[in-house]
C-alpha cells in the first residue's frame, strides 16, 4: 500500500473536516437543552434529546459499515453530513419537541458513521509509528472543536434559528476537505462482529469500563446544560461551562493516562472513579452563585468520566491479540452505545421523582459500582507485564473508538500481545 501521504500534514483534510463538524455539534449540544428546558415542552423532552443521540449512535454503528461497503468512504461521509444538515434544518424550523428529539437521533446516526469513516481512514493512511500521534491529533482537535462550538453559542442570540443555521454552515464546510482530498481510499470495512463472551474473557474490567463510560459520559455531557438552564444560568454562562468542560478532559486525562502506563491500569481506574465521586460531591455542594468554582468542578467531573473510557480501551488493548481487534472494537462500540442509550433514558424517567440533580447521583453511583468491581478483579487477576503494555493514547467517550470497524490491514501489522494474562 502506498503510504507516501502518511505524514501528519497529509491527514489535515480529515482532521479539518471533523473539527468543523465538532464546532457545529458543540453549539447544538448547548443550544438544544438551553432552549428546551425553559420552554413549554414536557420536562422529559430535554433528557429524551440526550437519549436520542445515543440511540442514533447505536443505529449508526450497525448500519455504517454496510453503507460504506456499498458506496465507499467519501460518498458515505457526504451522506452522513447530509443527515447532520437535515437534523439542524429540522431544529431551525422552530421548537417542536418531538421533531427535535428525532433530529438529535438523526445526528446520532451520522456521528457514528462519521467516526467509523474518519478513524478507519486515519488508520489506513498513517504509518505505524505515526498512528498514535495521528489519532491523538484527531481526538484533541475534535474535543477542542466541541468547546469552540459551545463558546460560539454564547456569542449569538438564542432566540430564533441562528444557532442551527451556523451549524449547517460548519457542516457544509466540513464536506469540502474530504471532497477535495487525494488520500487513498481505505478498503471495504470489516463487518460488525459482536462477541461478548470473547471480550469478557479478554478483560472484564475493560468491558464493564466501556459500559460504564457510555452512560457516565452521556449523563455528564448531556445533562449538565439541562441542569444549568434549569437553574436560570444565562446563555453565556452555559456556553462558558460547556467550553471549560472540554478542556477539563485534556488536563485530567493526560496525567492519569501517563500514570496508567507506569502502574497497574486498574489501580488508576479506581483512582479515576474516586475522582468522579469527589467531583460529584463538589458539584452538589457548590452553588451556581459561585460559577467560576462550579465550572472548575464540572471540568474535573467531565475529565474524570472521559478518562474511564480511555483507560478501559488501553487495558483491553494490553490483553488482546491483533486478530481479535475487530470483534473487540465492534463489541466495545456496541456496548458503549447501548449503555449511552439506556442510562440517560433511565435518568430521564427518574428525574421527575428525584430532581434535577439525579444525573449527578447516577454518575456517582455508576463510578462507585465500577470501582468496587475493579477492586474485586484486582484481587483475582494479575497485572499485564509492563513490557507487553501499549502506551496510553488520548481518547474521548464523545468520540467512541470505531477505527477497527473500518479497516483490518493496519491492525494486522501490530505486534502480538498475550491475552492469557
Amino acid at each position: 500500500m502506498d503510504r507516501s501521504g502518511s505524514s501528519l500534514l497529509s491527514i489535515a483534510s480529515i482532521v479539518a473536516s471533523m473539527t468543523s463538524v465538532a464546532v457545529g455539534n458543540g453549539m447544538m449540544l448547548a443550544y438544544v437543552p438551553f432552549v428546551l428546558t425553559p420552554s413549554t415542552a414536557p420536562d422529559w423532552v430535554a433528557g429524551a434529546a440526550v437519549t436520542a443521540i445515543a440511540f442514533g449512535s447505536l443505529i449508526g454503528c450497525l448500519m455504517g459499515g454496510s453503507l460504506i461497503r456499498r458506496v465507499g468512504h467519501a460518498r458515505a461521509f457526504s451522506c452522513s453530513m447530509a443527515l447532520v444538515i437535515l437534523a439542524a434544518l429540522t431544529i431551525s424550523l422552530g421548537v417542536h419537541p418531538l421533531l427535535w428529539v428525532v433530529a438529535r437521533g438523526l445526528y446520532g446516526i451520522a456521528a457514528s458513521m462519521n467516526f467509523i469513516i474518519t478513524q478507519s481512514w486515519l488508520n489506513h493512511v498513517s504509518e505505524n509509528h505515526r498512528r498514535g500521534r495521528a489519532m491523538a491529533l484527531f481526538y484533541m482537535a475534535y474535543v477542542i472543536g466541541l468547546g469552540a462550538g459551545a463558546w460560539l453559542f454564547g456569542q449569538i442570540p438564542s432566540e430564533g434559528n441562528l444557532a442551527p443555521v451556523i451549524t449547517i454552515f460548519f457542516t457544509a464546510l466540513a464536506i469540502l476537505p474530504i471532497g477535495l482530498t487525494r488520500l487513498p481510499t481505505p478498503p471495504a470495512p470489516a463487518r460488525v462482529s459482536i462477541d461478548i463472551p470473547m471480550v469478557w474473557r479478554i478483560s472484564p474490567v475493560a468491558f464493564v469500563g466501556v459500559l460504564a463510560s457510555g452512560g457516565l459520559s452521556m449523563l455528564v455531557q448531556g445533562f449538565t446544560p439541562i441542569y444549568a438552564a434549569a437553574n436560570s444560568v444565562s446563555q453565556k454562562d452555559v456556553a462558558a461551562l460547556m467550553f471549560v468542560m472540554q478542556f477539563g478532559l485534556l488536563f485530567i486525562q493526560y496525567p492519569l493516562g501517563a500514570l496508567s502506563d507506569r502502574t497497574d491500569r486498574r489501580i488508576v481506574m479506581v483512582v479515576t472513579c474516586a475522582l468522579v465521586i469527589a467531583a460529584g460531591f463538589a458539584a452538589l455542594a457548590v452553588s451556581f452563585d459561585n460559577l467560576i468554582l462550579l465550572m472548575l468542578v464540572f471540568a474535573i467531573f467531565a475529565g474524570a468520566v472521559e478518562t474511564v473510557y480511555s483507560i478501559a480501551n488501553a487495558h483491553a488493548n494490553d490483553r488482546t491479540e491483533p486478530a481479535d481487534f475487530v470483534p473487540l472494537a465492534s463489541t466495545m462500540l456496541i456496548a458503549w452505545s447501548a449503555s449511552a442509550t439506556l442510562v440517560p433514558m433511565l435518568v430521564t424517567l427518574l428525574t421527575p421523582a428525584f430532581g434535577e440533580r439525579t444525573f449527578i447521583y447516577a454518575t456517582m453511583t455508576g463510578a462507585l459500582l465500577y470501582a468496587l468491581f475493579v477492586l474485586v478483579r484486582l484481587l483475582s487477576r494479575e497485572r499485564v507485564p509492563p513490557e507487553l503494555c501499549e502506551s496510553f493514547e488520548f481518547k474521548s467517550a464523545q468520540v467512541p473508538n470505531a477505527a477497527a470497524l473500518g479497516e483490518t490491514e493496519a491492525l494486522a501489522e501490530c505486534p502480538p500481545r498475550r491475552p492469557d494474562l
